[in-house]
């Protein structure tokens, strides 16, 4: 489906190139891929003996190390016996389809991790279709044997009905299988059989995973899967070369996405060597390479010979089901903590989003201060927002909102598979909350220890703010991933938030007296001496209807006094949101107000009174309508 190198595997004049191997990792979030290919950096010899490595060396973005999960796919490379193998790192989360997608696109073998007491989750499944449909060879490496839960039998077993569930072939069946303790460098073929290295990893790697597939009578041929940048050589086209050979100072072409020829001259040609890129005169098929000499080049594009120019697939991804808008900051504090400010900037930055990440799109809007991002779930969405923000960015995004399809008439929905594990006596508040939200209940798992593993089917919509509640339910002891399943027909309205919001109505700092007073009504979010502004949210109220208060207000002073003394004022402590609870907890008619020093909450429209003639002429136009 995605795989311009299936194009040349089933042709009878394709030989091998035994001298690589490219691999993908696949692994759900939290189980040890990271961990992994670090160990094997260090026993493939890329390293010396006394030379001191940071630790999850492929998580090379801070907001990866921040949160330990994978977010853009990274290439890299050990040497094994003279064999050169290309590690692919694929996201472990399903909103990243994207860069699932494309970096499959140079893989022809991969590594599924699993979990010894986890099992394969969603995210997991996600992948591992992606590579099936692929035609990857698979080995699977059952990691963390040495946690106390393990449960590598039972694991097993689940790798194969899930294996079967995804249609797998006969062959991808038949894959080989290991033992890895991760963390410590260990793999083994035998639960019985302690290992001490990971040979017998790398040797599987060599002897499982087929070197790519050419044409040897074939011209030069590269499907560009990923972009980069230099400061001395300019952009840099990713890719894996199908067929040919391509030497630097050829002369090429690019054919883009409208089969437009575009002439090139190759200044530099770079292959993978550990994290790093080491210059090389010529490449070969099979080759993951880095090509300078083209700037205007797109993911999909493909760079071959001028006198043969044959463009491969381009690389297809699956749709996005989530939108939003993103537009100026318009507060009174606007332009007073960021550096990029103008509608400008903002759509040049996600234009070139769109150029490095297939998965994301935009659209322009009758508005000329704001634009539309679809993408393929709200933590993506959150993720490129907290990237922006961290690179200077000021804006405004409104709430995350569903893409519907309509096919006959009807109205279509995109549903998630939702797996929720949580404590047994949880099992009730989870379901019912769910129910509510037009979720159905598709599987019940109870292993006798407490804990329960529940599958929904549920409307990606109802999701959407539940998660921060869904915590609170389950003592902050619940674990639940969502994975796209596909369309079906609308299921009906369903709640998104039971409280509303406490709005500031006039601008000012908040004072600790005013703050005090307002606690019976719901749950603040900002502390005293905090800058607010009229149409800014200061908190949840309790109740479903919005109040506008007055957080400012000061404790009147006179020469008159009461018998004792002052109440002493003692206000709750105050967690401050995360943008990604903020994003779940605006309703429509309110916004998130990014600054690289600020999350805020806010109206669409920060007057009261205007709001309030809104309101007044919706309730009118609703009578009219009964």
């Amino acid at each position: 489906m995605l795989q311009a190198c299936l194009l040349v595997k089933n042709m009878s004049k394709s030989v091998k190139n035994d001298s690589l191997r490219n691999i993908a990792i696949i692994a759900h979030v939290d189980h040890g891929k990271t961990t992994l290919v670090d160990a094997m950096f260090r026993q493939s010899g890329l390293f010396r003996a006394n030379q001191e490595v940071d630790e999850r060396l492929m998580d090379t973005m801070d907001l990866e190390r921040e949160r330990g999960i994978t977010i853009a796919a990274k290439n890299c490379s050990v040497l094994w016996q003279g064999v050169r193998i290309n590690i692919i790192d694929t996201p472990g989360h399903a909103d990243f389809g994207g860069e699932v997608e494309r970096a499959l696109s140079m893989a022809d073998g991969a590594i599924l991790l699993v979990d010894a007491s986890e099992g394969p989750l969603p995210q997991t499944r996600f992948v591992l279709k992606k590579a099936l449909e692929a035609n990857l060879k698979i080995i699977v490496v059952i990691n963390k044997i040495d946690r106390q839960d393990a449960r590598c039998g039972q694991v097993l077993d689940e790798i194969y009905d899930l294996l079967i569930d995804l249609d797998a072939s006969d062959e991808q069946l038949e894959f080989p299988l290991l033992y890895a303790i991760g963390r410590e460098g260990i793999a083994q073929k035998d639960l019985d059989d302690p290992g001490e290295n990971l040979h017998v990893l790398f040797d599987a790697i060599v002897k499982e995973i087929p070197g790519p597939s050419h044409d040897p009578d074939k011209p030069f041929q590269m499907l560009v899967s990923d972009l980069g940048y230099s400061d001395y050589l300019g952009r840099l086209a990713v890719g894996k070369i199908s067929n040919g050979t391509a030497r630097s100072r050829d002369n090429l072409v690019c054919i883009g996405a409208d089969g437009c020829v575009k002439p090139l001259k190759v200044s530099k040609l770079q292959v993978y060597e550990g994290m790093g890129l080491r210059d090389v005169d010529e490449v070969g098929a099979g080759d993951i390479v880095g090509l300078a000499g083209i700037e205007d080049v797109e993911i999909g594009d493909t760079i071959c010979n001028q006198h043969v120019p044959r463009a491969l697939p381009r690389i297809t991804v699956d749709q996005p089901t989530v939108s939003m808008k993103f537009t100026i900051n318009t507060s009174p504090l606007a332009g007073q903590e960021g550096k990029y400010v103008q509608s400008s900037r903002l759509k040049e930055r996600l234009r070139k989003e769109t150029l490095l990440n297939v998965a994301i799109q935009v659209e322009k809007t009758d508005d000329r201060d704001s634009i539309v991002v679809k993408a393929r779930g709200e933590f993506q969405l959150a993720i490129l927002i907290e990237t922006m923000r961290r690179e200077g960015y000021e804006f405004c995004v409104g709430r995350p909102e569903v893409i519907y399809r309509y096919e006959n008439g009807r109205r279509l929905e995109p549903i998630n598979r939702l797996l929720v594990d949580c404590e047994e006596q949880f099992l009730g508040v989870v379901t019912e909350k769910l129910s509510l939200r037009k979720a159905k209940l598709t599987n019940l798992i109870n292993n006798g220890k407490g804990r329960v593993r529940i599958e929904f089917s549920v409307p990606v919509r109802a999701l959407i703010g539940y998660r921060d509640e869904f915590l609170t339910d389950t003592r902050g002891t619940g674990i639940m991933h969502a994975l796209f399943e596909g369309y079906e027909a609308y299921r009906g309205d369903c709640p998104s938030r039971f409280t509303g919001s406490i709005v500031a109505d006039r601008t000012g700092r908040a004072i600790a007296y005013a703050l005090f007073n307002l606690e019976p009504r719901g749950r603040l979010f900002i502390t005293p001496g905090d800058v607010v502004y009229e149409g800014m949210i200061i908190g949840e109220n309790h109740r479903g209807e919005d109040i506008n208060v007055n957080p400012c207000k000061e404790k009147k002073l006179s020469n008159m006094r009461a018998a004792g003394k002052d109440d002493n004022i003692l206000l709750s402590p105050v967690k401050p949101l995360t943008l990604e609870q903020t994003l779940s907890f605006i309703r429509e008619d309110e916004l998130v107000e990014v600054t690289p020093l600020s999350v805020r909450m806010r109206k669409t429209v920060l007057s009261a009174k205007a709001r309030h003639t809104q309101q007044g002429v919706r309730l009118k136009k609703a009578a009219c309508a009964g």
